[in-house]
């Protein structure tokens, strides 16, 4: 038996989102210490750009291929999305198929998304909670901007944002597609009367949604969409795969993925 972890991002050209993986993959290394981790960006035109810098990045059939190849038997797969959606699901059907042909593997198991499942929305609450910054005064609103899709996995994020509103009625989630937008948010601002709010990622990494469509200089952006509505905007540029308890739920979904590894 030969054990093996492939990690799955979606991945970023950008240096600052490389530091986050980074760092996610020390923490893997450390909970991990005997197992091989290697890599997997699920975006084709991240892998193409950071292709065009020399640097060589796989898909996910890819990544498994090499696995395979490399006499691996057993392999964990975890992807740091946040949802079940549409990329998670395409992952499932990547792993699903190569298992059905001749480079199929004794034994893999997929861990669950940051929220998979209900019973995983309160402890990602709890993460949220944690990672509010200190300086944060009770009266600011903070934004969380996830991705969001239009795949029933998107309801994750309503159970997310129940919760958290039962907690702090200042704390909104808002995501770039699907029914939580952040015209809403920024509606519902205005009429209470707020006019400072905090922007966090709800992503695993500070790529190009962090740093152009929620804090950029576009007139569409989150940031310029809350100053038009007179709400001060304040950015926080850190995905969730480096700060506050995230990253550890990623790894105990992780981590139940390789006790399912016989």
């Amino acid at each position: 038996m030969k054990k093996g972890i492939l990690l799955v991002a979606f991945g970023s050209s950008r240096q600052s989102a490389h530091l986050s993986l980074k760092r996610f993959d020390d923490a893997v290394h450390e909970r991990f210490p005997d197992i091989p981790a290697r890599w997997a960006f699920t975006s084709g035109v991240v892998r193409g750009k950071l292709a065009t810098k020399g640097k060589k990045t796989d898909s996910v059939t890819k990544a498994l291929e090499k696995m395979w190849f490399e006499k691996y038997t057993h392999v964990a797969i975890q992807s740091l999305h946040v949802i079940p959606g549409d990329e998670y699901h395409d992952l499932v059907e990547d792993m699903e198929r190569l298992q059905q042909g001749e480079k199929a593997f004794e034994n893999i198991v997929l861990g669950r998304p940051l929220i998979g499942t209900e019973a995983d929305v309160s402890s990602a609450a709890d993460a949220v909670m944690d990672a509010l910054p200190e300086e944060r005064q009770p009266h600011e609103a903070v934004v969380l901007m996830g991705h969001g899709t239009w795949h029933p996995g998107d309801s994750m994020y309503d159970l997310l944002y129940d919760e958290l509103k039962a907690r702090d009625k200042n704390v909104y989630v808002a995501t770039m597609e699907g029914r939580l937008v952040i015209e809403d948010v920024t509606k519902d601002l205005a009429e209470r009367g707020i006019t400072s709010a905090w922007l966090i990622p709800l992503l695993a990494v500070p790529g190009r949604h962090v740093q152009k469509d929620m804090c950029g200089e576009d007139e569409g952006s989150w940031v310029n969409r809350l100053q038009a509505a007179g709400i001060t905007p304040r950015c926080v540029l850190m995905g969730t795969a480096e700060y506050g308890g995230f990253p550890a739920l990623w790894l105990d979904h992780l981590e139940e993925a390789m006790t399912d590894l016989p």
